[in-house]
């Protein structure tokens, strides 16, 4: 069957004057704050403390935006006759927000806990230039970064969790038959 000519006008028009009777959703966006998800991907914040240094994280980023700088440092033996060691101090880790594509592989990449997501999206800059933020700026945002959410109360206890009680356990239960003894 042919379609009538001017049906296609005629729809197009009734979802216009649809659309044109209902009240339009505005989110005031400055004056309002909007309410984001609990683990929303903002920024990435640095929690240097437990950075090694190990450049894991720079080398799986696909689009080469995380520059980091160190030295080696000697430790002296802790115990005599013992060998000194060495470590790496960081120097410098910067982020270059302008070429970041928030892929999150270095946060998933590193083994030492020490980059996370957090919610802050608020960075514009108007130069491009002012998009590299160092370490200090990383750090800022480390402390809005949210706690993860609770275990399932019918979950399993994690591996590490389990064995440390039970090596607990066996010390306490050693310990005790010695205590008696004396």
């Amino acid at each position: 069957m042919a379609p009538i000519p001017g049906s296609g006008l005629a729809k197009g028009l009734a979802v216009t004057l649809r659309t044109m009777t209902k009240r339009s959703v505005t989110a005031q966006y400055p004056d309002a704050q909007p309410d984001l998800p609990p683990r929303t991907r903002g920024v990435i914040g640095l929690f240097e403390e437990n950075c090694t240094v190990c450049m894991l994280c720079a080398r799986e980023c696909p689009d080469w935006c995380i520059y980091i700088d160190s030295h080696k440092e000697t430790v002296p033996a802790v115990t005599p006759g013992g060998r000194e060691r060495s470590r790496n101090v960081l120097d410098r880790f910067a982020i270059d927000f302008s070429l970041c594509m928030y892929c999150g592989i270095c946060i998933e990449v590193c083994p030492f806990d020490a980059l996370f997501w957090s919610p802050e999206f608020e960075y514009a800059e108007t130069d491009i230039r002012d998009l590299t933020h160092e370490r200090d700026k990383l750090r800022e945002w480390m402390w809005t970064v949210p706690a993860p959410p609770a275990l399932d109360p019918g979950a399993e206890e994690p591996k590490e969790i389990a064995a440390a009680r039970k090596t607990a356990e066996k010390l306490a239960a050693a310990q005790e038959p010695q205590e008696g003894e004396s």
